[in-house]
Formats: structure tokens, sequence, C-alpha cells
């Protein structure tokens, strides 16, 4: 059955200019038109959603006003519809007084387009906060806090100078201590602590305190930390339970209360990434790999597991840096996932250029500074150029080269990062230093992908406005498959390659493409590299010794230069295109040696001569004996020839012949 599907734009009392028409052509079955849909036109809003199916509200600014109308509403039995909103305002509604009307009404309905596609659900995982809150302080000063804090949670304080004369609490427990470190997240905070000793309730007179004792552990599910001037915590922002404030006052101490019991209860936590173990490049038989995701991690929730990694769930803040520097897929952001991505900046891209006669700028911003920057940009100056395209994610870090080439690939002009001052640059610096190493073998200028460090309204228009690069001409790139394949198809394209000639772009050590270079005179073929290859790009044959090259699966991980006992292999970083990519290429290889007493191959022969040339007469074994020929042996010829060696010191006499009847006959 077909649902009534109803936009409603506000032209926020007269201030913005919208082509109602032009909206049906997204799919909306009515379009309506107000100038104060959160004041005097409030009715509009009414009626859409008692009368209508589906409603999309062009307005985020007012999204509580909607909310708790909805829920009015609903409690009203009178609620008809679902309601969605979306923010063209600010966006793509006050912009420069220059710009062209096509421009800024092709850049609402790409807007609206990203907008109304389906979203992939997002796995999440329950967190129970109990209320066990623990309180780091310098002296009694808050102990007043605590104990009225202590009449809603479990408190714990711990305070770095031991009063003297406290009466004990039955609303809060008392210890001293000086913190030593904090991990987890909320429900599942881990704090440490030196010299901690916990009040002695009985006794009369000063206060009495147990031992003290080091590296004292505590768990809790929320932290108010009074101390630190600077945070135990790594990526502060991402961690919720975590209150810090090391100079409070008296409102500011309400203000963390209130915080504190408002994190009691159940909560979803999205599970931001998943993790395949089987195909991780970080190590094998504890020889240490690849380890990009653990030096990315600005929240340290990711580290060594044996054989892999462990993405702790209640550290982890979905910064998304792991998955973008990740060569393998092991680790992949699931919030949404890459496909989704690539299929948003297409609608954006094409949905832009089909009713604009220039090429947009797509510009990634994050869900808090972003979003707050751009706003500010809206209402107090020029606001965004119209061809620039606000593309919002939870974090910038999960952008990496594989988006920023499909930007362009897509027909944006431009991708560009806008970074926030609590944005960790480890992640988007790499990637962004990598798509220009990329692009700088192609005709494609490296300039069109730009990281815009700003802190003001002033700085982001200067870095927009004047600076709009020309359109980008290529050939369709089909953007299909994970980053990886996505990034070799675009720059290939950008390449104008053939698929047939071979051509390589070089790069720099720890970018993940490339090949290895095994030296001949060191290598034994020990062929331990092929057994630790994680992705199969190392392999042998059945029927010689050699080790093979898939250029196309290495990620220049590092697992064989690490386990090679010989240090014969060297990682050559280079994104090679060509037939021969997808070829097993010989990189070493020798004849195999011939056993001399049944012919059956095996082993090196040139390690089988070298082995026979050290102890050919330096060896007392091998000094004026034929010892030499046992090592010329394949394994079950060589136990045949020791077993029955007349000089074998196990060797017993001969077993006596089986008599026969005739023996007992003729005898």
């Amino acid at each position: 059955m077909k649902t009534n599907k109803t936009l409603i734009l506000c032209s926020c009392d007269h201030s913005i200019k919208y082509n109602p028409e032009a909206f049906k052509s997204q799919g909306f079955d009515d379009v309506i038109t107000t100038d104060q849909l959160c004041g005097q036109d409030m009715d509009v809003a009414v009626a859409a959603l008692t009368q209508r199916d589906q409603v999309v509200f062009a307005c985020e600014q007012q999204a509580r006003v909607f909310e708790q109308l909805t829920e009015e509403l609903q409690v009203e039995n009178a609620l008809q519809a679902s309601l969605d909103l979306i923010d063209l305002r600010d966006r793509a509604g006050w912009t420069g007084a220059d710009e062209q009307t096509k421009h800024v009404e092709a850049k609402q309905l790409a807007l609206l387009a990203d907008a109304t596609l389906d979203r992939p659900g997002t796995k999440v995982r329950e967190v129970a906060s109990n209320g066990t809150c623990l309180i780091i302080a310098k002296d009694a000063s808050v102990l007043s806090f605590a104990e009225t804090l202590g009449e809603e949670l479990a408190v714990t304080c711990v305070l770095e100078q031991p009063p003297q004369e406290i009466r004990p609490s039955a609303h809060y427990d008392l210890a001293v201590g000086h913190i030593q470190s904090v991990s987890g997240g909320l429900g599942a905070f881990d704090v440490v602590f030196n010299q901690f000793s916990t009040l002695v309730a009985t006794g009369r007179g000063a206060s009495q305190f147990t031992t003290p004792r080091d590296s004292a552990n505590s768990t809790c599910d929320l932290v108010i930390d009074l101390v630190s001037e600077e945070s135990l915590l790594a990526a502060e922002a991402t961690r919720d339970g975590y209150l810090r404030e090391p100079h409070p006052d008296a409102i500011r101490l309400s203000t963390l209360g209130a915080q504190a019991k408002s994190l009691v209860g159940t909560f979803e936590k999205p599970l931001y990434v998943k993790y395949e173990g089987s195909i991780c490049a970080h190590s094998r038989s504890q020889k240490i790999g690849c380890t990009r995701c653990v030096d990315t991690c600005g929240a340290k929730a990711i580290r060594s597991n044996g054989d892999g990694i462990y993405v702790d769930p209640d550290m982890c803040g979905g910064c998304g840096g792991c998955a973008s520097v990740c060569p393998t897929g092991a680790i992949l952001y699931d919030d949404p996932p890459f496909e989704f991505l690539v299929e948003r900046l297409k609608t954006l891209i094409q949905t832009f250029t089909a009713h604009a006669d220039l090429p947009p700028r797509v510009l990634f911003i994050d869900r808090t500074f972003g979003r707050q920057l751009i706003s500010d940009a809206a209402r107090f100056s020029q606001g965004l150029p119209a061809d620039v395209i606000p593309y919002e994610v939870d974090n910038v870090e999960l952008i990496g080269h594989a988006e920023l080439l499909a930007t362009l690939a897509a027909g944006g002009s431009e991708a560009l990062i806008l970074k926030s001052p609590q944005t960790a640059k480890t992640a988007i610096a790499n990637q962004s230093g990598l798509t220009h190493r990329l692009l700088s073998s192609t005709r494609v200028d490296p300039a069109r992908v730009r990281i815009l460090e700003v802190s003001d309204v002033a700085s982001l228009e200067s870095a927009l406005y004047g600076t709009r690069m020309p359109a980008l001409k290529h050939d369709e790139v089909a953007l299909l498959g994970g980053r990886r394949e996505v990034a070799k198809r675009v720059i290939a394209a950008f390449l104008e390659h053939d698929g047939e000639s071979a051509i390589s772009v070089a790069l720099d050590a720890g970018d993940p493409y490339g090949a290895i270079e095994v030296d001949p005179d060191k290598c034994t073929l020990c062929l331990a590299c092929v057994s630790q290859c994680p992705t199969g790009a190392l392999n042998d044959r059945s029927d010689r010794p050699e080790i093979n090259l898939v250029e196309n699966a290495c990620v220049q991980c590092g697992l064989c230069a690490n386990t090679c006992p010989e240090q014969a292999i060297t990682l050559k970083p280079q994104l090679s295109f060509g037939k021969q990519t997808l070829e097993q290429v010989s990189l070493h290889g020798e004849d195999p040696f011939e056993c001399i007493e049944c012919g059956r191959p095996f082993g090196v022969k040139s390690t089988i001569e070298r082995i026979i040339e050290k102890l050919e007469g330096n060896h007392w074994m091998y000094t004026n004996s034929d010892n030499t020929k046992l090592v010329k042996m394949c394994d079950d010829c060589r136990i045949n020839a020791q077993y029955h060696d007349e000089n074998a010191p196990l060797r017993g006499p001969d077993r006596p012949r089986v008599r026969t009847t005739d023996d007992y006959l003729d005898s």
C-alpha cells in the first residue's frame, strides 16, 4: 500500500527561498511551505502529523519542539505520521548573497535525497550503570557533596589528603590515595590507586586509616575526577561516565551531581566496529606485523591479544580511525558500513550535478564541532558556498583514502575534511597523505584533497570562498567492493590505465600497498614467510622449493620480513597495475635435491650441498667415513640406512631365520 509522504519547508520568517515544485522529484506527494513552522504555523505541523502517513520537517533547530508535539499527539491518540527531520536551512538555505539560486536549489535537493536513503541499522550492546560512583578529590571540602550525592548513588570518595577528624557517614565510603590510572567506560571503569587506605570506622578521636598499599584496584560505574588537570582517560570526549572538573565551585559540583544521576540505568552503546581475526595482519606465532590500528586508536581501546587484537567495546568511542587505516579489512566500521558511505557520496554528488552546471565540493564534518560551526556561519555570516555539500559523520577520522578517492571519482571537484580541535590528527593525516601520494602519479591535482584546520567562522569561510577548482573529467568508475578495491579502481581510472600494461605508483614505508623483494644470497627457502602471510599474498609450490607473490594481495604488514630468520626480505611499498599483479610471480626458487637412494626430490639443492661442504672433513663424524651420504638421503631412506648400518649403536644381532616344516624334515 502506497503511503502519503509530505515535506514541510519553512522559510524561517521569509529568510529562505524554496522552489516547492522541485522537491516533488524526490518522491514527495505533497510539499508545503510555511514561514514559522515552530511558531504561528504550528497548526500546519499538527495537521500533517494527524492526517499524513510520513512527514519530513526541513528544520532541525526546533527538533525538541517537534518531538514534544509528537509525544503530545501520541498521548491524545491523534498521531498518524512518522516524523523525520532534516536541516536544510543552515546547510543549504542561508548562504552567500552572490550564490546562484540554481546551485542552492541543487544542494537542497542533494541533501534531501541523502536524507531519504534507507539507513542500515546499528548494532548495539546494553551497558548497565547501577550508580556505583567514585569521587576523586584533593581534600575534605567535597565531603558535603559526597554526602548529598550518596543519598541517591553508591558513593566512594577518595581523598589525596587524609582528614584529621571525620565522622563516618552512612551515605558514602571514605578512603585516601593518589590516582594512578583510569580505564574502561560507563558501567565498567577500572581505577588504580597508590598509597591507598580505607577509613577505619571504629575507634575514638582522630581518624584512623588502614596501612597504605600501592596498585590498589577499584571498579565502578561512574568517575567524578576533581583532581586531574589533564584527563587520565584517553579520548575523554568519547567516554560517557567520566566527569572531570579540577577546580569545581558549588554550581559546577551541582551540575556534576545531576550528570552523574542521569547516567544511572541501562543504555544502548553502538558497536561501532566489527573484527575478523582470520585476516588480521597484526601478528603470527608471536611475531608482530601490522600495528596501524593500535597506533591510531586515540582511546587506547585496541590492544594486542595473542596473534590478533582486541577491541574493548567499553573504551571504543567510535572514531573509526582504526577502520580507515586497516589494510586487510579485519576491522570494519559498521555504523554505517563503507558501502553505505559510498552510496551516500554518489547520491549527494549525482543529485547535485543533475541540477547544477558545476561539480560540488564535499566537506566531511562531524556531528558536534562541524555542525555547530556551519550553523554559526549560516546565522551570523555568509554560510557555506552553494557548491559545498556538508557530509556529516560521527567522526571524520573514519574518512580514509578510499572515501576521499571515491568522492573525486563520483564527480566531486574536491574532497575536504573539517578537523575539529578535539579530533586526533593521526588517522586523517595518514590517510590524506596516502591519498596525495596516490594522486601524485596521476593527472589529478592532489590539492583537490585537503584538511581544513579552522577554529572559527572567518577561517572556515576564508578556506572555502574563492578557492573553487575546475571540474574533474574522467571515465566512469564502478565504486564497488571494499576500501582497497575502490581505491585501486579510482587510481587506475585516473592513470587511464588500459588494464594490460605494467605500471607502478611509488609509495612510502607504511602504506598498505606493495610488493616484497627476496635476497637470493640470504634466502634458504625455509618458507617461514609463506606460512605467516595473513592474506595469501605469499605461497609456495608442491613440486619444488619456491616463494611466489600475488602483489594484489600484499598489504605491507611486515610479518614476512619480521619472521624471516635470514633477514632476506625487504618490503617495497607501491601500487601496481597490470595483469601481473593478479598472477603468481616467482621471487626465489631452486631445484630440489634428489635422494641418492630412491631418487625422490627433497630439500633445497644448494642448502644440501652447503651442509655437505661444511661437514665433510671438518667434523669427526664426517671424516674418513661415508656418513655424508645420510645427508643426501630423504627422511625414509636415512632412517632405513641408519637402522641397518652395522655400526649403528642401537643395532642388535640379526634375527634368526624362521624355521619351516622343510627344515624339520631335512634334519
